[in-house]
């Protein structure tokens, strides 16, 4: 009887010991470090590739240090690391914040560039791409959205460094819209109604 508890107990204690987890080291480092030591670790995690890691600290030290020297541009990284972890719907508010506190800063337009970057994105699907299917008859709000916001890129600062590329993908964007309203069109036609 007594071994049979004292397995028990030890089989228990290796259940608890099991859901314990150490943090992350990207996390010790934002608990244990200054907000450049954080900041340099959120780089280094960045230039690994590891995004979802970046942003976390990234997002952990906008919160401790939102007005520090640095904000500007830990929240500039932290859209471009949800941004590129897929987290769209984080960027995208990422990004709508930015704009909404930092109207007259620097790197506005970046900031209008990553929105429509973001945007293009969570139109595009990897799925579908990957089986090369027609997306043309597939609801483009996302790529409207998107070419709004490369248009108030050049609308507002058309010296922009992202002006050319915004353009490039504008005339895409164009040519996407351009097949949907032929889809719709097509859709129509087969079942002969011509006035829709």
């Amino acid at each position: 009887m007594k071994t049979r508890i004292l397995a028990l107990s030890l089989v228990g204690l290796f259940v608890l010991g099991g859901c314990s987890s150490a943090p992350d080291e990207e996390l010790q480092a934002v608990e244990l470090k200054g907000p450049q030591a954080i900041y340099a670790s959120a780089k280094a995690a960045m230039k690994n590739g590891n995004f979802g890691g970046a942003a976390q600290i990234l997002s952990d030290l906008d919160s401790r240090y939102p007005f520090g020297e640095l904000s500007h541009q830990v929240q500039l990284d932290l859209i471009y690391s949800y941004y590129k972890s897929g987290d769209s719907a984080q960027a995208l508010a990422t990004i709508d914040r930015f704009l909404r506190l930092n109207p007259n800063h620097k790197d506005v337009d970046y900031a209008y560039f990553m929105r429509g970057l973001t945007n293009m994105e969570s139109d595009d699907n990897l799925f579908q791409s990957l089986l090369n299917i027609d997306r043309s008859d597939r609801d483009p709000s996302a790529s409207r959205e998107a070419f709004n916001d490369f248009s108030q890129l050049l609308n507002k600062y058309p010296e922009s460094k992202y002006a050319t590329d915004a353009q490039k993908r504008m005339v895409f964007i164009k040519t996407r819209l351009a097949k949907y309203e032929i889809a719709i069109a097509r859709f129509y036609m087969r079942r002969e109604a011509y006035v829709a």
